[in-house]
């Protein structure tokens, strides 16, 4: 039983395909463990990410009932106050267009206070309108 050339070349070629075939697992291993790490990274990232948006969803929702609360308190502190209710309706029919007599008409108060109400309201819009004009 002679062992030939050609039964040599085999074995040769059979163990360096077994060393390529265990290098290159060796390799997969190794990524394999990288990708792992990184896919850990991610997720404490995501979770982190999760985690703070949930807090600040939190957050808003308290800042929207204070928002609320105050804004119920102004009305009803509006409301209880006539004589703020009359100069709150007659800086709106100012900002319609009404005139002094309109005013000491619909809103209760005096000529003085609501020509004092027109020229306020007067310097106040004269900014706006000079700078449309340039």
């Amino acid at each position: 039983m002679a062992v030939s050339v050609l039964d040599i070349l085999l074995v040769i070629i059979t163990l360096g395909a077994c060393s390529a075939c265990f290098i290159l697992f060796r390799r997969l291993k190794q990524y394999e463990r990288r990708h792992q790490a990184l896919i850990n990274v991610l997720r404490n990232e995501i979770q982190a990410m999760t985690n703070s948006s949930i807090g600040m969803g939190r957050r808003l929702i308290e800042v929207e009932q204070k928002l609320n609360l105050t804004a119920d308190k102004q009305q009803e502190l509006e409301n209880r106050d006539p004589s703020a209710l009359a100069y709150n309706q007659a800086t709106r029919l100012m900002e319609m267009g009404a005139d002094v007599d309109d005013l000491v008409q619909n809103c209760g108060i005096g000529r003085p206070e609501a020509e004092l109400m027109a020229l306020l309201h007067k310097e106040l819009h004269a900014p706006h309108q000079s700078l449309g004009r340039d």
